[in-house]
Parts: C-alpha cells; structure tokens; sequence
C-alpha cells in the first residue's frame, strides 16, 4: 500500500538530530516558553521575512489571536465583518467566529482554487473589516491584488498559511504579504511537528506583543492581566523539532514540486482535471516569480468515489480535501441557503494524491500508472 502520507519516513529522515533535540528540550527542565520557543521563533521570523513570530498552540488559536488583537487595539468590534473564502477549511471561518466577528464567504477562483480578488470588492460592506487570504494546497493568493484592494478600503490582511509553508508570491514568502500570517504546525504539514503547534507572523510589534499576551492568558506580567486571553502557547518539545526541521524545508519542498512537475506531466486520464499551474512561471521563481510548495495535489473528478476505489484496489491511498463544504456542516446552518457552485464543485469532487518528500518514483510511478488506467480500465 502506497500511503497517502508516510509520516514515519518523514520524521526517520531527520534521525539522530530529532531524538537529540527532544532529548536536549526534556533535560532542560524548561517546557513552555524558554530557549527552544524564543530560538524557533527568531529563525522562522527570519526564514518568513518578517520583524516578529509568537510561536502558539496550534494554526486556529493563531488565527484566532490575530483577530482578538486587533479588537483589543480598537481595529474592529464584535459583529464586524471578515471575507473569506468559500471552500477553505473550517478552522478559517472558526478563527473568525470564535472571534466574535462574522465570516462573509467567498467564491474562489475556478482556476486556482484560492481567494478570487475578482470577487473580493463586491462583497465588502461598511462593516467589513478584514481579508482572510487562505493559501490552499501550497499555492499562495495573489497578495499583490489582495492587499492592493484591502488598503484602497482601509482593511486589515491576515494570510492563513496552514497549507503553504516556503510558498512565495512575486518572490515573498506567504506569511509577510499581509498584517499577519498564521501558520499551523500539525504534524501533516510541510513543517511538521510532532502535535499540535503553531505561529504568528507580523511585522507590526504592538500586534506581536498583543498576540503574546493574549496567547498566555491575555498577561503583559506575571499576574497582571489587562486583557481576558487564553492558553495557546508553543511548547519546547515542538519548537525544539520545528528547528531541526526548518533548515531542510526549502530542500522538502523542492522535492515536492518535483514529483508534482511529474504528475502534471504525466498524468493524462480524460476524466481527472489536474491543478492548473503555471510552470514556466515556477522557472521564473529567481527573478521575483511564485513557488507552489504543493502541501496537497488535488484533483477533480466527476466520478471520485469511483476514482478513489479504483485507486485503493491498486494499493494507493487517498484523501479528500474537503467532503462537505463549510455553508453545508451543521454547525454553519446560518449560511446553508447560500449558493457557491465553483467551491461545491470543487467539494464534490476533489481528490488529493499522495505527495510527499520520501515518496520514490517507483512510488510515483505506480500512481501515475493506476490514475490513467482509471480512464481505459487497464490493470494497475
């Protein structure tokens, strides 16, 4: 069976320095915010291109620390409005109603599957007062447009790079494009943790220290509170494994693209609708181009039930990205009237491959041959 992806392999790839830095942050008898927590977040800071990085507990609470800031810094108000997209993960439009602010959805672009600018101005209100770009599937947002039309109305930016760690756009990383970047670490992600983990980018110090305080029970000092926060903060454990990981990022996500560059090239299944990716552009990448760091390859299929059990006959895993849309989930029942076909579509028939690091051509291979032997029903 070809998983869908091998974190063990993964993870084995960094032996012995894993084990070691689990070992150096246990024997320190220092767990929540010393050494590893403040190194970790000075080199991803660095590595992103901005001033600032709070390391948090996990990609909501990072989203969701972000908005709460700007609401402690008299920016926005309960019952304000965020425009997201339509077909992110639910956690995005939880950050936003956890929040206490109101989710507006957003038809993605049909191209790329990501937040469609071309959309963006007619949804905003007097009381929008934000833009949430979600970088789905390693690809980044056009920022350039995206903060462009979000300063022309005096909006705040937040960029949800859960899925596009080392991404860049126009030759900048995701993550510095807007006021703020909020990343998730979960061990599925291109930088992975061993849990849950996460961070928040900024260039913007007031946000930073704000995000810091509300992230350890809204405290400025030890037992002094100016605000009600919460309990999200990056442990040593994790921040000691996202540094030994970090430096090989660039190399990961190279060999990602690699193998993605070789299921564009070759996959050719009549039925399957791959990503639309601008190659030449990725050749480009040196002189100010984009980089898609491919956290997932999806594909669209009329038939993907059929497709993803065809796929396991021939020993290979799937997964979906995502089955049900977030204006159709129970918890979201206020937006269950609202039509979006492009984010349905892609709802109802997207389906991820696997791709990653350690994954061997031999590996790829196979998927390639079992994907197009779906269209003429030839052997795997």
């Amino acid at each position: 069976m070809i998983s869908y992806l091998d974190l063990e392999a993964i993870n084995r790839s960094f032996e012995p320095d894993l084990t070691d830095a689990l070992l150096r942050a246990v024997h320190s008898g220092w767990y929540i915010r010393g050494r590893e927590d403040q190194a970790f977040e000075q080199v991803f800071a660095r590595y992103i291109g901005t001033t600032h990085c709070v390391g948090v507990g996990n990609g909501l609470d990072a989203l969701t620390l972000v908005f709460l800031a700007w609401k402690t810094m008299g920016l926005m108000a309960d019952g304000d409005e965020v425009i997201v997209p339509a077909n992110t993960y639910i956690a995005s439009i939880l950050s936003i109603q956890r929040a206490g602010l109101i989710p507006v959805l957003c038809e993605p672009d049909p191209h790329t599957y990501n937040l469609d600018p071309n959309q963006i101005e007619t949804l905003i209100s007097p009381r929008t007062k934000a833009i949430l770009a979600v970088h789905l599937y390693g690809n980044c947002c056009p920022m350039d447009r995206i903060v462009t039309i979000a300063r022309r109305y005096g909006l705040k930016t937040l960029e949800d790079v859960a899925q596009a760690h080392g991404a860049t756009w126009m030759g900048r990383k995701a993550g510095s494009w807007a006021d703020a970047g909020a990343f998730s670490f979960y061990p599925g992600k291109n930088l992975g943790a061993l849990g849950d983990a996460g961070a928040v980018t900024t260039d913007d110090e007031v946000l930073a220290d704000r995000v810091r305080a509300l992230a350890n029970y809204g405290s400025t000092e030890k037992y002094v509170h100016p605000f009600r926060g919460m309990n999200s903060r990056l442990d040593e454990l994790q921040a000691a494994i996202l540094s030994v990981k970090l430096p090989r990022l660039d190399v990961d996500n190279a060999r990602r693209r690699a193998l993605a560059t070789r299921y564009l090239a070759e996959l050719n299944s009549e039925v399957v609708k791959l990503p639309e990716v601008d190659l030449s552009a990725e050749e480009e990448l040196r002189h100010g181009g984009f980089t898609h760091v491919f956290h997932i390859f999806p594909v669209l299929c009329a038939d993907r039930i059929e497709l993803q059990r065809h796929l396991a006959d021939c020993g290979i895993q799937t997964l979906v990205h995502y089955p049900i849309a977030p204006h159709h989930q129970k918890s979201m029942v206020e937006y269950a009237s609202l039509s979006f076909p492009v984010s349905e579509r892609i709802h109802r028939e997207e389906l991820s491959l696997p791709l990653y690091p350690t994954m061997t051509e031999e590996q790829v291979d196979a998927v390639i041959r079992a994907v197009n032997g779906f269209v003429y029903h030839t052997s795997c």
